[in-house]
């Protein structure tokens, strides 16, 4: 499946595919100032994505083949526009027992979740490692996806399209059951504040140690703050370590081992997941993998959107 035969090139700047590429342009940027609000970052994507679709044949194929992420950051962006918390009974108190319950610590006379405790004995030494464990949540998918890209297309595809897919479980469970972080409960008890902001929580003790605002730059963003459940950040690196035991490096292997295990700690650590957050973002990605590969890898018209991709690619 890694091989497929090769097509006659169209025209670089062939009018019905600039025509196309205009539209979507247009449409993402008229789509998204209706449902979030015009934002520059808008402008950024649309002129990164054209910008490496018209300078050559080489980065055409690259951002063609990263437009996979490129939706899924625009799927992310427009939850917005419909918060979770519209469609269901957010979970707050209830999680916070069920994690107490099957997880809970003794300390001081007194049970705690994981996240009370770590709140409670935090240190700087892990304040520090927990934020950088939480800088690779992106970029370590990314860096791994460019790598594949170029040393075997085919389980490029496989990749990020399980990246997708599990995504998209993960969102489904956003909807179907919105849930509380534990810095949630920690600042405004088990009542319900639909239009609260996003919180830095543990990650702010990285912020100040530095003298930074890059957590809190990242999350004053954040999409839905209902959304703990599942915790993707545990997701994403744990789909790269799968799949970095298929590749031939050793960089990255050992890599995503370490980041897999710092951030399922740095989610709990932070106070922005549960336990049972990390395990539900844990399941997410090994469902995303069994159902892409026990179903839609058996499907033929799955198989021939595959081909199809590597030879435009």
């Amino acid at each position: 499946m890694d091989s497929f035969s090769t097509v006659t090139p169209i025209p670089f700047f062939d009018r019905k595919t600039v025509l196309i590429t205009t539209l979507l342009s247009v449409a993402y940027l008229l789509l998204s100032t209706l449902l979030v609000g015009f934002k520059s970052d808008q402008l950024v994507l649309v002129g990164l994505f054209n910008g490496a679709f018209y300078i050559s044949r080489p980065t055409r194929k690259f951002i063609i083949g990263f437009s996979i992420f490129i939706i899924y950051w625009i799927v992310f962006d427009y939850m917005k526009a419909f918060p979770n918390y519209q469609f269901g009974t957010v979970h707050i108190e209830s999680i916070y027992n069920a994690e107490k319950s099957i997880f809970g610590i003794h300390s001081g006379g007194t049970v705690l979740t994981p996240s009370e405790y770590w709140l409670a004995h935090s240190h700087t030494f892990l304040d520090v490692l927990c934020g950088l464990f939480y800088l690779c949540w992106i970029p370590l998918p990314l860096a791994f996806a460019v790598y594949l890209f170029y040393t075997n297309r085919m389980q490029f595809f496989h990749f990020a399209l399980i990246f997708f897919l599990t995504n998209l479980l993960g969102f489904v469970v956003y909807y179907t059951y919105p849930a509380a972080a534990p810095w949630y409960v920690q600042q405004y008890g088990y009542v319900l504040h639909v239009h609260t902001p996003g919180n830095t929580a543990g990650l702010a003790r990285f912020d100040t140690f530095f003298q930074v605002n890059i957590f809190h730059s990242i999350y004053a963003k954040s999409s839905n703050v209902f959304a703990a459940m599942p915790s993707l950040h545990s997701a994403y690196p744990l789909i790269v370590w799968v799949f970095s035991w298929k590749s031939k490096s050793i960089f990255f292997r050992v890599l995503s081992t370490i980041v897999t295990l710092g951030i399922w700690f740095a989610a709990v650590y932070t106070s922005h997941h549960y336990v049972l957050d990390v395990l539900a973002g844990i399941i997410c990605a090994v469902l995303g993998i069994l159902l892409y590969q026990k179903v839609l890898c058996r499907r033929y018209f799955f198989i021939s959107f595959l081909q199809y991709l590597y030879r435009h690619t």
